[in-house]
């Protein structure tokens, strides 16, 4: 019996022994995989980020774009090489970029927290500058260095830029986002061709808390960067050259750095039939010194101000999804929400002459925020403008729009005495302080059609004039230095009003 039972024990052990080598030789059954999942809460596009809460899109666009017969993008050739209208004047110049956009969202307690980022890679057409002695170099535009002129192929790397990156929770906004004092159009009310009369799209850093007062009106306050962004110009006219006058610069930039932001404060209406827009801005003039120590002393800071009315209208009778949008702004001190800070603030527009003995004509004009001279205070600019634009559809696939602006510059008589004054001094104005007035009035008008044969695909031209209006004396002239840099020789130019016209081709890829 014992030896039955041994043997009876001894197969059990070596049954339960097999039994768990056997086992541990069986598969593990495998994790659930988890797949990324649509987040419906947002709209079309979202996607839950796997293993959290948060809801993510990503977008962008790829675009090509070419000016003809200019220097520079989005801007009507009216200034530096392209104003020149010479051989230093490009025949064209090509722009292609790359928007790569990121928008998180989660919903919390508090509401939705929402972060935005877009970053943009570009490369552009870089301009060739005299040297004065028979010889040119290539220099880029968009920021990056540029080679020497025996090997301009090396600019291709382009340029990065972080044009949004904001974060917003619980109706506040922080970080770079679009002003609240734009509209939603920004400067774009239906054009690709920056256009006085309004402030930029651009965005820039600010700290908004916006109230949702329903029925689609809200209400917001802002304090917003001013450097760059708001920032037009501070003359110390004590410090203007022959050259800088030539190029419509009448004195010296003296910013000093920062010490208070832009004050906004802008009310909304956005409906079915449109939106109604209401906008203040307050900017802070800080200049720095007289001259170049501290011991010169400095001009006090003087604010300035900006107000905004901007109007669209929707489901006109000429189509669906056609739109009228148009807004006005005017400024003392605060140029720069009149010409947006896309546009340039200088202007020299060369043209032919029928004057004897001028070599040819120029128009001359600058913007600024404020003037002043040695020992005394700031002088602020006021200007004033307006742009709108009508936008048709065609069909789904044909869309054209025309559009116009015209923004206008106007110094105060002691501005216009410090700048009349070095007009004379610097550039032998023939019509004396008597015949200066450097206001003056700029306006484009133009045209855009599109075409988008698939959905995310555009192809479009727009073709814009531009006019710049003077107020010298008639035939008033003055003697420029020799500008080597776009070829114009030392000489008498006569000043009057210029002309000039732009042509845009884009081709425009979303997804």
């Amino acid at each position: 019996m014992k030896v039955a039972k041994s043997l009876l024990l001894s197969s059990a052990a070596g049954l339960i022994a097999l039994g768990g080598a056997q086992a541990a030789d069986l598969p593990v059954k495998a994790k659930a995989v988890e797949y990324v999942k649509i987040c419906s809460l947002y709209g079309p596009g979202f996607y839950y980020i796997p293993g959290t809460d948060t809801c993510m899109k990503l977008g962008g666009y790829t675009r090509a774009w070419m000016e003809v017969g200019n220097n520079n993008m989005g801007l009507n050739p009216d200034y530096g090489a392209g104003g020149a209208g010479n051989r230093f004047a490009n025949g064209y110049t090509w722009r292609a970029r790359q928007s790569v956009d990121i928008d998180t969202r989660t919903a919390t307690e508090y509401g939705t927290v929402r972060t935005f980022a877009q970053i943009i890679f570009q490369w552009t057409t870089g301009t060739y500058s005299g040297l004065g002695n028979g010889s040119t170099v290539y220099q880029s535009i968009g920021g990056v260095s540029a080679p020497n002129n025996a090997n301009p192929g090396a600019v291709a790397g382009g340029t990065v830029g972080v044009w949004f990156a904001f974060i917003q929770f619980a109706g506040f906004t922080i970080g770079e986002a679009i002003s609240q004092f734009s509209t939603p159009w920004g400067e774009y009310p239906g054009n690709y061709i920056e256009l006085p009369g309004s402030s930029s799209w651009q965005p820039v850093n600010q700290f908004t808390y916006t109230a949702d007062l329903g029925q689609g009106v809200a209400l917001s306050f802002s304090a917003q960067d001013q450097a760059p962004s708001t920032q037009a110009g501070l003359w110390n006219v004590s410090a203007a050259s022959a050259a800088g006058i030539a190029t419509g610069t009448y004195g010296g930039n003296d910013f000093a750095n920062t010490i208070a932001p832009d004050l906004i404060a802008m009310l909304r209406v956005d409906q079915a039939w449109g939106l109604f827009q209401a906008s203040v801005a307050a900017h802070d003039n800080h200049a720095a010194y007289y001259g170049g120590t501290e011991l010169t002393g400095h001009p006090d800071d003087k604010w300035g101000w900006a107000g905004q009315l901007a109007l669209s209208v929707k489901n006109l009778p000429t189509g669906p999804g056609d739109s009228i949008n148009v807004s006005g702004v005017y400024a003392n001190g605060a140029s720069r929400y009149v010409f947006n800070q896309n546009m340039v603030s200088v202007f020299a527009r060369y043209g032919n002459t029928s004057l004897a003995g001028a070599y040819q004509s120029v128009g001359i004009a600058g913007v600024s925020d404020s003037v002043f001279v040695t020992g005394a205070g700031q002088q602020l600019t006021t200007t004033f403008g307006m742009n709108g634009a009508f936008n048709h559809n065609w069909d789904p696939h044909w869309a054209s729009s025309i559009f116009g602006g015209v923004g206008g510059v106007r110094y105060n008589s002691t501005a216009k005495s410090y700048i009349c004054g070095a007009f004379v001094a610097n550039l032998a104005l023939s019509s004396g302080a008597a015949g200066c007035n450097p206001d003056f009035n700029y306006a484009i008008v133009g045209t855009k059609t599109s075409w988008t044969p698939v959905k995310g695909l555009t192809f479009l031209a727009e073709l814009d004039y531009s006019r710049l209006h003077q107020n010298f004396a008639s035939g008033s002239t003055v003697v420029l230095p020799a500008q080597s840099g776009i070829g114009k020789p030392a000489g008498l130019y006569q000043l009057r009003d210029q002309d000039s016209f732009g042509l845009q081709l884009v081709v425009n890829r979303t997804f």
